[in-house]
């Protein structure tokens, strides 16, 4: 199985955010609610060698945020938004 893509994770973030009464989450809700939507890859679940306290998957989903400035990602698209901690549905984000 190969590893899972930042697009893809995306969209799995999209799903759950429809599915949040305020149509956000921290991205600790996030992570705890993805492996619950998809099976992850050996590769997925393996440390990052960059950020040796987290899981390669659990990266990209951070980098959804890290990575808004580039075409193809999530936020530079249009369809989520960072919040602080977490992600929102675009123009869906509640003023905290």
């Amino acid at each position: 199985m190969a590893r899972i893509t930042e697009a893809e994770i995306a969209d799995i973030v999209e799903t759950i955010l429809r599915e949040r009464p305020n149509r956000e989450a921290s991205i600790g809700q996030l992570i705890d609610e993805i492996p619950n939507r998809i099976t992850l890859s050996r590769e997925d679940l393996a440390q990052s060698p960059t950020r040796p306290t987290e899981l390669i998957w659990y990266q990209q989903v951070r980098n959804i945020t890290s990575h808004q400035g580039s075409p193809g990602n999530a936020i530079h698209d249009g369809k989520l938004t960072a919040v602080p901690g977490g992600l929102a549905l675009a123009g869906k984000a509640t003023v905290a």
